[in-house]
């Protein structure tokens, strides 16, 4: 009954099985699991501070994505606008741009 092979594959499988079930109900609960050697790997210790400033710099991030969203839609009207409009855009930006430029220069004359 006890002999061959297959009792020593059954006593490995049993081995294995056990050694699975053990570290999913350690793992389950937050204990350290074993490795192959029988030592322990712990959970790595989580610091706040570290934490703290990753979850600062997600914002960050989400904030430059948000402008960039914004300028992508900008783009996409540009390039989805007749190009009449987008030219009457244009000029229009270059003539407020004119106007700004000969006020300053006025006043630069005027504080002379």
């Amino acid at each position: 009954m006890f002999e061959g092979p297959a009792f020593v594959i059954a006593i490995i499988a049993l081995s294995i099985g056990g050694w699975l079930a053990n570290n999913w109900i350690r793992a389950r609960h937050g204990y350290p699991l074993e490795d192959e050697w029988g030592g322990k790997t712990a959970r790595p210790v989580v610091d706040s501070k570290a934490n703290d400033a990753l979850k600062a710099e997600n914002a960050e991030l989400r904030e430059q994505l948000a402008h960039f969203a914004d300028r992508v839609k900008v783009l996409e009207r540009i390039v989805t606008d007749k190009s009449i409009n987008v030219a009457a855009q244009i000029e229009a930006l270059r003539d407020e741009n004119e106007i700004k430029t000969l006020g300053s220069t006025a006043r630069e004359k005027e504080a002379k």
